[in-house]
């Protein structure tokens, strides 16, 4: 529970301190005074956002702070999963510098807005005159309905489940819309795939082609020009040889006369070794090469058919070429192995869907079974309140396609006069009628939902006397189990709470700001006797207001 508010710099509140206790408490003080700001602040320290406007002094820092008593709360996995220390009382805090920045705090450690808002929203309840209209929503109708039926472990898993198949649906889709594009471009890539597999280049290919071409090109030259090489080196009557063996007979003769002579006589016999070995390669480089004009036919159309197919595919090299045929046939790979991926993955969806329809049906199945107990006890209370020939139908249908909150739709059904056409709620209940079965619905879902804390702010919009004692002997029914603050306008309401604060405007030639403070029993008297009687306290007044708190 609440057990320590303190605010500082926020709205009209300069600095405002006020210590709670469990059980019911009322809020009161005239229109415009402050009380729905101090839920304001209260929200923000449950990770509402806020903004530079609410600082009273813009030149400081806004300070909410907030102790809960969490001695019989189970929250050892929020605090272990956010590696948070765990102490009691613990500490909210929330500031708002001049400058915009926020800054959220659990038990002084520096937190986010999001795992602020999540330990909120297992210590209050706030519920306003703008939330009455929420029972309107289809959404909210079903989470009463579920917060009745224990599913909220079950709609989480459900929940999980169900992103699990849409995403596996999604990616199913993606899948035979790749398969859809793919098919389109099969025939293509495989005329592509057979061009270049039926071309089959070898790396480097064109620069082998390209050089035989040319030798092709110039064979008769070539050739003609290693004859006259061999002519020269050993087969004329003028050769190289023939010479070099005459130079070699004269140093031969006089090699072992001096000794240099001996050195150069062994150079010019491997010259001449070396000379025989170059013409017997020329010999046979000469007879290998012939003019082909076949052969040239063939190499200029392979040259051709590789500068072509570079052209087409804009690339400079047979390389390329070849890596081009390889992304070609991971493709079409890829298009085979769609079928195959697809079908998998078709068993996949249909096993996950079996799963989270299987949920789905659980969920429906608790959501008929608590469906009259929900009825019965709404019908109870309103009784209660003065409401006895109205009726709540919940209307719940099956539907084929499965959503976000299992196979179900719902509709609260509504009609507040005997006999009347049962519908819509937007359609038949008034402001009064609303704020009665809202009240009614939050005391059921309180007793299975056990919040320390529920704060209402001002749900008794639209009823007055008699019904409002009864509104309040159902909040005060409520207080048993938990904390309950209640800002209200009405004097049965308040007269029936445990602890009564005041909040009143303070005015001076250059301020507004808003005070609250705890009245004594005297005091509450006073106050609920004004509100009795437009502020003019009679004596009749004064005996009504003690009858009341009696």
């Amino acid at each position: 529970m609440l057990s320590h508010l303190y605010i500082e710099n926020y709205a009209l509140i300069e600095k405002l301190d006020i210590h709670l206790s469990k059980g019911f408490s009322a809020i009161t003080g005239e229109t415009g005074a402050g009380k729905s700001i101090i839920i304001g602040a209260i929200s923000l320290i449950l990770g509402h956002r806020a903004d530079i406007n609410v600082l009273f002094d813009k030149n400081y820092k806004c300070v909410i702070e907030g102790s809960f008593d969490i001695s019989l709360l189970d929250l050892k996995q929020f605090f272990v999963e956010n590696e948070l220390d765990e102490d009691n009382p613990c500490i909210l805090r929330r500031e708002i510098s001049p400058n915009g920045k926020s800054r959220a705090f659990i038990n002084d450690t520096p937190v986010n807005l999001s795992q602020l808002k999540e330990l909120g929203e297992k210590l209050v309840d706030i519920h306003s005159q703008h939330n009455t209209l929420t029972l309107n929503n289809s959404d909210f109708q079903m989470s009463v309905i579920d917060t009745i039926a224990g599913n909220q472990d079950l709609l989480k898993q459900f929940k999980t489940e169900f992103s699990t198949y849409q995403k596996l649906k999604q990616e199913l889709t993606v899948l035979k819309t790749k398969q859809s594009e793919a098919n389109t471009q099969k025939d293509y890539l495989q005329f592509l795939f057979d061009e270049l597999e039926k071309a089959n280049f070898q790396d480097d290919e064109q620069g082998f082609l390209a050089k035989e071409l040319e030798i092709q090109n110039n064979a008769e030259e070539i050739k003609s020009a290693l004859f006259k090489s061999v002519s020269i080196l050993s087969q004329s009557d003028l050769n190289v040889l023939s010479f070099l063996n005459e130079v070699n007979s004269q140093f031969l003769r006089l090699k072992n006369i001096h000794p240099q002579i001996f050195d150069i006589a062994a150079r010019i016999q491997s010259a001449i070794i070396e000379i025989k070995d170059i013409t017997s390669e020329i010999e046979i480089l000469e007879e290998s090469i012939h003019f082909d004009p076949e052969k040239i036919n063939k190499l200029s159309e392979r040259l051709d058919l590789i500068y072509r197919l570079e052209k087409k595919h804009n690339v400079l090299s047979v390389n390329e070429l070849n890596l081009i045929k390889n992304k070609v046939s991971d493709e079409l790979l890829l298009i085979s192995d769609y079928e195959v991926k697809i079908e998998e993955l078709e068993l996949v969806v249909k096993q996950q869907f079996e799963k989270v329809n299987l949920m789905a049906l659980n969920l429906s199945n608790q959501r008929v079974n608590v469906i009259p107990q929900i009825e019965n006890k709404v019908k109870e209370i309103l009784n209660e309140l003065g409401m006895s020939t109205s009726q709540l139908k919940i209307d719940l249908k099956t539907n084929h396609q499965l959503n976000s909150n299992g196979c179900n739709s719902v509709d609260f059904m509504f009609n507040a006069n005997r006999g009347g056409e049962l519908r819509e709620l937007s359609k038949v209940i008034s402001g009064g009628e609303l704020s009665r079965l809202m009240l009614a619905i939050k005391s059921i879902i309180s007793k299975q939902n056990i919040l320390p804390t529920v704060i209402f702010d001002e749900i008794d919009n639209g009823v007055s006397g008699d019904i409002a004692a009864k509104v309040g002997n159902i909040m005060r029914k409520m207080a048993k189990e938990r904390q309950l603050l209640a800002i209200t306008h009405l004097p049965q309401i308040a007269a029936k709470a445990e602890q009564h604060f005041f909040v009143s405007k303070i005015s001076d030639s250059k301020i507004t700001r808003s005070g609250i403070r705890q009245l004594n029993n005297n005091e509450r008297i006073e106050e609920i006797a004004k509100m009795l009687s437009n502020e003019k306290i009679t004596a009749s007044a004064l005996e009504t207001a003690k009858e009341l708190m009696n």
